[in-house]
């Protein structure tokens, strides 16, 4: 027994090895990953834009500042003249949170009693803010100790004030659920379609589309149908169980949203395709769609913000559709957002979508004639 599965084996080993798409399949993804997981899968924060606002002349406002200052935790984008202002900037994710100071703050500490800061954080990405919020957290406690130290002062001078955006209780299902949407989406569809072209030519019925009067176009578009339809009920389905069973959110568009799903699956079941037009065997397309999955749900922005990845990264995530869509879903879900605010994050699934689609047409052609 032993023998015939020593024989069986390498019998394998050596069919798989022979392959050169196969060999590539082996060696190219554990690279990958290791590289995504090494830089991109990080939840450590480093250089946090935050905006000020200070009514506050004294000094006492001033140290307390200049502690957010002086750590590479926090960067100091812009200074404020009014309240108004600290809405534009965390709308637009320009700033992560917001630092207000009471204008009465030193002259409270002078006397005795508490004075007051505020800090508004954007809430849509619950577990950025509970970071972060543990950053200022260390400096505020630390200021308070050294002012209570220098002024001969029993309690805590300052008293935090806060006040989360978008996710007033900072729950992590509200950012988690509508990012599941587009993961598992992109999964059933990239799993459909990554093995459809494949599973043809595997069993040899691929062949026989030779002979009939079928187009390229149309046998393409007879994968892209099925893809389409499979991955709306799957979007439409953890939709309504956001809603409806985890009591997320609603705020935005369903128009915004719809659309936003109809360029994402367009996009994933162009890619898809490509897969199974340059795969063989189902075996390398299903290892094809998981080479492209890993990635691009890490580089999405679902677990990890985009903004703390390498430089290099953030231009990498760029080709990624997942990343548009969990803007989409967010923007929609929770923080109210339209057509208009979202168009932006609309053309590159449109462009990604069509550049997948035709290159997985030229690759059936060709394979095909």
């Amino acid at each position: 027994m032993w023998r015939r599965l020593y024989a069986l084996v390498i019998k394998e080993l050596l069919a798989l090895l022979r392959d050169k798409a196969s060999r590539f399949v082996l060696i190219g993804p554990p690279l990958v990953q290791l590289l995504v997981f090494g830089y991109a899968a990080t939840y450590d924060l480093n250089n946090i834009p935050f905006v000020v606002y200070n009514e506050d002349p004294g000094y006492a406002s001033r140290e307390l500042l200049a502690r957010f200052d002086g750590t590479p935790i926090f960067r100091r984008i812009a200074t404020l003249q009014s309240e108004e202002l600290i809405s534009a900037f965390i709308d637009r994710k320009d700033a992560l949170m917001a630092i207000h100071i009471d204008r009465q703050f030193t002259r409270n500490l002078l006397s005795g009693r508490t004075g007051s800061v505020q800090v508004i954080i954007d809430g849509r990405n619950s577990n950025t803010a509970a970071i972060a919020l543990g950053y200022v957290n260390s400096i505020l406690f630390a200021f308070d100790q050294e002012w209570a130290a220098t002024h001969s002062m029993p309690n805590p001078p300052a008293n935090l004030v806060l006040r989360a955006w978008y996710n007033p209780n900072l729950l992590s299902r509200w950012f988690v659920v509508p990012g599941i949407i587009g993961l598992l989406t992109l999964v059933v569809t990239m799993l459909v379609t990554a093995l459809s072209i494949a599973r043809e030519r595997e069993t040899g019925t691929y062949d026989q589309l030779l002979v009939t009067p079928l187009r390229p176009l149309e046998v393409l578009l007879g994968k892209v149908i099925p893809g389409f339809l499979i991955g709306a009920v799957e979007a439409s389905f953890i939709s309504l169980m956001a809603v409806l069973w985890f009591r997320v959110p609603f705020t935005g568009s369903v128009l915004a949203l719809v659309l936003g799903l109809f360029l994402f699956l367009f996009s994933a079941i162009g890619v898809g395709l490509m897969i199974s037009a340059l795969s063989a065997t189902q075996q390398q397309g299903l290892l094809g769609a998981f080479l492209f999955l890993v990635p691009a749900i890490i580089l999405s922005g679902f677990a990890t913000p985009i903004a703390n990845m390498p430089q290099a990264i953030q231009y990498v995530t760029l080709a990624d559709p997942l990343r548009y869509l969990m803007v989409i879903l967010r923007g929609t879900f929770l923080q109210g957002d339209g057509i208009a605010e979202l168009s932006s994050q609309f053309w590159p699934l449109a462009a990604i979508g069509l550049i997948s689609m035709l290159t997985a047409s030229l690759f059936a052609r060709r394979k095909m004639y």
